[in-house]
Parts: C-alpha cells; sequence; structure tokens
C-alpha cells in the first residue's frame, strides 16, 4: 500500500509543482509572444512574404524610414532615403548604411516595428538585411537593402484604412556572431 505524504510533504510537492509550472510557462513565453506579434502584426511587428503583391491600388502610402543603433555597438546606422511614395501594394526597395566606426570586427542584428502599430499586419517585407546577422569589420561601411509592400488589404480594414503615412524603425544592436557549422562539424582527419 503507498504511503501517503504528510501535510508538509504535500505543501513541498505542491510548491515543487508551481515551480516546474512557472519555469515551463517562462520557457515558453518568448516563443509564444514573437509567434503571437508575426501573426497579428502586435506591437507593429511586420509580416513576412516569399513574393510581391499582385493588387496595386491607385491609393498612396507615405513610408518613413527611421535608424537607430545600440550604444554598446561602435557603429553609425542611417537610412539612405528619408522617405517613398509608394501606391498601396507596389513593391519598394529602400537601402539603409552602416559603418563600423570602432577599430574591432563588430556584428550586430537589427530589430524594427512600424508606426502605427495598426499598420504592422499590412507591412510586408520581401527581403531584409534584418533576417540576418551583420558582421563589419573595422571602418567597413555597407549599404543594405529592405524590399516591401504594403498590402491592399489595409484599406479595407476598419481600424487601418485611415492610415496613408507609415514610419518603419529599426535599431541594431550588438550581438556575438554565430559560430559556423564547422566549427560543430567533426575535425578533418590527415591521411
Amino acid at each position: 500500500m503507498p504511503r501517503r505524504l504528510s501535510p508538509e510533504g504535500r505543501t513541498v510537492a505542491m510548491l515543487v509543482g508551481v515551480v516546474v509550472t512557472m519555469g515551463a510557462l517562462s520557457w515558453a513565453a518568448v516563443p509564444f509572444y514573437d509567434w503571437f506579434c508575426r501573426v497579428t502584426g502586435f506591437g507593429g511587428t511586420t509580416q513576412v512574404s516569399q513574393t510581391t503583391s499582385d493588387e496595386v491600388l491607385d491609393e498612396v502610402v507615405r513610408v518613413r524610414f527611421d535608424a537607430n543603433v545600440d550604444s554598446n555597438l561602435g557603429w553609425t546606422f542611417r537610412p539612405m532615403q528619408t522617405r517613398m511614395d509608394l501606391k498601396i501594394g507596389e513593391s519598394g526597395l529602400a537601402f539603409y548604411e552602416a559603418v563600423n566606426t570602432s577599430d574591432e570586427p563588430l556584428t550586430g542584428t537589427a530589430s524594427y516595428n512600424v508606426a502605427p502599430e495598426v499598420s504592422g499586419y499590412y507591412f510586408i517585407k520581401v527581403e531584409c538585411f534584418c533576417f540576418t546577422e551583420q558582421t563589419l569589420q573595422p571602418g567597413e561601411s555597407i549599404e543594405m537593402p529592405v524590399s516591401f509592400y504594403v498590402d491592399p488589404d489595409l484599406v479595407r480594414d476598419r481600424d487601418s484604412s485611415h492610415v496613408r503615412d507609415i514610419t518603419l524603425s529599426y535599431t541594431f544592436h550588438r550581438t556575438e556572431p554565430r559560430r559556423a557549422a564547422l566549427d560543430t562539424a567533426p575535425a578533418d582527419t590527415i591521411n
């Protein structure tokens, strides 16, 4: 016959269960929040597509470009154009420039959002430098493209149909470079 836990033992078991549950929920919160933002456009999170829009409207949207750099990354970073007027659904191609002003190689990753937040669901990126890390050598500069369009469904959504001015904003953060796949592969043997 199984032995019953004492009241203190039950309390300890319940507390361990609560701690394990809270740990699991904390671990799942970041990927769930990221998924939620990508699906809903919450917080100005943009969408990603492999193709361009097949519909172009006669209505124009103005896209403004903003750039920021985290203080611990020795780079300058700026949009190469301050704004672009496009028809809704028309493909746009904008460029940003980054310069490593330090004396060491630095790797950065760009975070991004759009404002107003309601437009995030309709701002579609096709290609973007923000999808990968960027490593710059001392003094190196690079021009980085972002290809995008504003989904025509924007005008059919009663919450966002009034939006005709969108700001695309990036902030570069310092990151440690990811190790190449070769670093994890078995070493070659010499015959």
